[in-house]
């Protein structure tokens, strides 16, 4: 079988764990050739995720690497053998790979935390905030390309509250709550989508206020995919041409503290629907 040419973020994912833990056990991929009777070359594709991995050779190497964390082995054989298609996989060719490595991290996930000061999650954004938002990007997008974006970030809203045993933790500043992206009319309903949510006692949503001053996190946008076992977490940062996912264990922890900090910095959760309330009632 040919090598993939874009493999997913999740099999990028799966490879570097297999890499981290040959890695750690000292071992040339000549070696672990040799324990599958494969070429050499077999090892570096696989571990790049150009080449998928059977969950059999997942659980042979894991046992040769000498790792012992059966939760960590069960969880990469799992990776192994969900690569079938998803939803999302109907986007290929019309949006950019970054989305659908999105889509397919929120779909694995068992929580998400969210740490934002000007945008809101994708996830809670409503169709109109949303094609405003597709429609100020630059260099500017088609009417096509809008909707197909549009599109996109409403079926991933459909899957996961479908799904209904995930949960979501969003902290916002206050400026990501009175943008009106749309005019007012667009703004408001924004607003009463957020609340709408946050009554799901699977969404909770905090608001940092003005007032709260300086906080760590302040300007970036941060998605937190939390897995079981938490190694396997991944966070994504947005920026102004893609999505950039992190994964080393010093990432995850740096950004698990940030999101902590922005919590600690917020109202709190019932406080913060009445923040959510007044701006909408006043505006």
């Amino acid at each position: 079988m040919a090598p993939r040419s874009r493999p997913s973020q999740r099999q990028r994912r799966l490879g570097l764990e297999m890499r981290r833990l040959r890695e750690a056990a000292g071992m040339t991929t000549e070696a672990a050739a040799k324990l599958l009777d494969v070429p050499r070359t077999n090892i570096p594709n696989m571990e790049s995720g150009r080449s998928g991995v059977s969950s059999a050779r997942v659980r042979a190497l894991a046992f040769n690497y000498g790792c012992t964390d059966t939760g960590l082995v069960s969880a990469l054989s799992d990776m192994a053998v969900s690569g079938k298609a998803g939803w999302w996989d109907q986007y290929h060719g019309h949006l950019p790979t970054g989305f659908l490595d999105v889509a397919e991290l929120e779909h694995h996930a068992e929580s998400i935390r969210f740490g934002l000061t000007v945008h809101l999650p994708g996830l809670l954004q409503t169709e109109a905030h949303a094609r405003v938002v597709f429609g100020l990007a630059l260099p500017q997008f088609d009417s096509v390309d809008v909707e197909a974006r549009v599109q996109h970030r409403l079926d991933r809203q459909t899957a996961w509250f479908r799904r209904g045993t995930q949960s979501l933790e969003v902290v916002l500043h206050e400026a990501a709550v009175r943008m009106q992206f749309g005019g007012r009319s667009t703004a408001k309903e924004q607003l009463r989508r957020l609340l709408e949510v946050s009554e799901d006692d699977r969404a909770a949503i905090y608001v940092i206020p003005f007032h709260a001053g300086a906080f760590r996190g302040a300007g970036q946008s941060v998605t937190y995919f939390e897995e079981s076992p938490h190694q396997l977490d991944t966070v994504a940062l947005d920026t102004s041409l893609r999505a950039e996912f992190l994964s080393e264990p010093t990432q995850l922890a740096a950004y698990r503290a940030q999101l902590d900090s922005m919590k600690a910095s917020s109202l709190g959760r019932r406080s913060s629907q009445e923040f959510i309330a007044g701006i909408e009632r006043d505006m």
